[in-house]
């Protein structure tokens, strides 16, 4: 027979657990958003990526009232305008080389995830890391080389020439922040912002990476539903 002692300690373990799976839950979500970038300049060459729409699908678990983790997978254009400017010292002319490279990119991303419930709405905060992938539409592209001469003495010529283009992996951290609303008892809407940290594309030989760190922003809305 147990006594009163250890029958209370067991009651303790058994309510905390059932309250534990009681607040676990498992949501798939499925978002729209529009990526906003950021220029960055170095080593004599601009990289300007396109601002661009996307899609965001998303695994969450919530283990406990306050924390989970979740799986992540988006898609989104991520077109770059490179331009590389040499400029000669003394009076020698002004080199400007410019191409556009259309591209593809697919991020996956695993994040911790903090969350309140309060009621039918759960705010929460993210923070993760993973992997982005750039992927050039096409194997090449045109560089239009300008060559002006020095203190505008005469017009400037341009000639293009054909430039590879190459695929490129890198890491990216993300974070965020959000609010989960239930309308039903199962579905509900998912307002989030979440920021990505990443080095800039490096997407052809013919251009010298800024190797600067960029920043992507994400404001987001969808649909989740929970199990």
């Amino acid at each position: 027979m147990m006594n009163p002692l250890r029958k209370g300690l067991v009651a303790v373990v058994l309510l905390g657990l059932g309250a534990s799976v009681g607040m676990a839950q498992t949501t798939v979500a499925a978002s729209v958003y529009g990526v906003f970038r950021s220029s960055t300049s170095a080593n004599t060459t601009t990289q300007s990526p396109s601002n661009a729409a996307g899609f965001l699908l998303e695994v969450r678990h919530i283990w406990n009232p306050l924390m989970g983790i979740e799986a992540t997978y988006s898609y989104n254009r991520a077109d770059e305008d490179y331009t590389r400017q040499v400029l000669v010292p003394g009076p020698g002319p002004t080199d400007t080389v410019t191409a556009s490279i259309p591209a593809n990119a697919h991020e996956v991303t695993g994040d911790w995830v903090v969350s309140l419930p309060l009621g039918n709405l759960r705010p929460f905060a993210l923070a993760g890391y993973g992997l982005l992938l750039d992927v050039p539409t096409a194997g090449s592209v045109t560089a239009t080389t300008t060559i002006c001469p020095a203190g505008g003495l005469g017009p400037c010529s341009t000639s293009t020439n054909s430039v590879a283009t190459r695929t490129e992996t890198k890491g990216v951290f993300q974070y965020g922040a959000g609010l989960d609303w239930t309308l039903l008892p199962h579905i509900g809407l998912r307002f989030q912002y979440r920021g990505n940290v990443y080095k800039a594309a490096d997407l052809s030989s013919a251009f010298t990476s800024t190797d600067k760190f960029t920043q992507d922003a994400e404001p987001m809305a969808g649909v989740f539903i929970r199990f």
